[in-house]
């Protein structure tokens, strides 16, 4: 193998973690940007109000997509975001209850967030494995 083909397949085996981490950042910022959408999907059962599980959850993209980038902090924020796909996991839930009574398309994306969070989860855990240590 050649120094040229290493440093290919390394940055080729490093592809998923830019791509999640800046997704989880766009993400993040999306949720100050425009956070009526997220507010609405925030369960009413959690105390407080929607506009702070909204930002908090905005910070919380942000600092595991940022952790992500790093290849320092890589592992651990791999780690995190496997934490923060289970815990927006009930919000998206609540969605689909929610939207249950709209029209078919809608309903159905919001049932497809579910299962979506399957090959999210195994994308951050390869993200993990692959990180330097």
């Amino acid at each position: 193998m050649t120094p040229t083909t290493s440093v290919a397949q390394s940055t080729a085996s490093q592809r998923p973690a830019y791509i999640t981490g800046a997704i989880l950042v766009g993400m993040g910022v999306l949720h100050f940007l425009a956070p009526k959408p997220f507010d609405t999907i925030v369960p009413a059962e959690l105390p407080g109000t929607p506009r702070f599980y909204t930002h908090a959850s905005g910070v919380a993209e942000v600092a595991t997509g940022a952790l992500i980038l790093a290849p320092q902090t890589r592992r651990l924020g791999a780690t995190a975001a496997v934490a923060l796909y289970l815990a927006v996991f009930p919000a998206n839930v609540n969605m689909v209850r929610l939207w249950w009574g709209k029209p078919w398309p809608v309903r159905l994306g919001a049932i497809a967030r579910l299962p979506l969070q399957i090959p999210m989860i195994t994308t951050a855990l390869k993200i993990r494995r692959a990180a330097p240590r």
